[in-house]
């Protein structure tokens, strides 16, 4: 499917949107919303069978510079990645 960057720099939010018909029917969605807050990358949306998170990871980047903001308080803290 056809894939979209959309780019708000000034507002540090960062989005892969999928967008295309399908015989008579739109296809619309958010793949990846990431936002920086605080000088961390917080993952608001992850729709990708890999995962953005552990991707950024295997770039360099460290856990605990990474949110999973779309998981609860309670899930994040089972995780190696930050809460906040």
């Amino acid at each position: 499917m056809p894939c979209k960057l959309v780019i708000d720099a000034t507002r540090n939010h960062y989005l892969l949107i999928e967008i295309c018909w399908q015989n008579s029917r739109l296809i619309y969605g958010t793949l990846i919303h990431l936002n920086i807050i605080n000088q961390k990358i917080w993952i608001q949306e992850d729709g990708t069978e890999e995962g953005v998170a552990d991707e950024l990871v295997n770039l360099g980047i460290p856990h605990q510079q990474i949110v999973l903001a779309f998981k609860t308080i309670e899930r994040r803290k089972i995780t190696d990645f930050a809460l906040y």
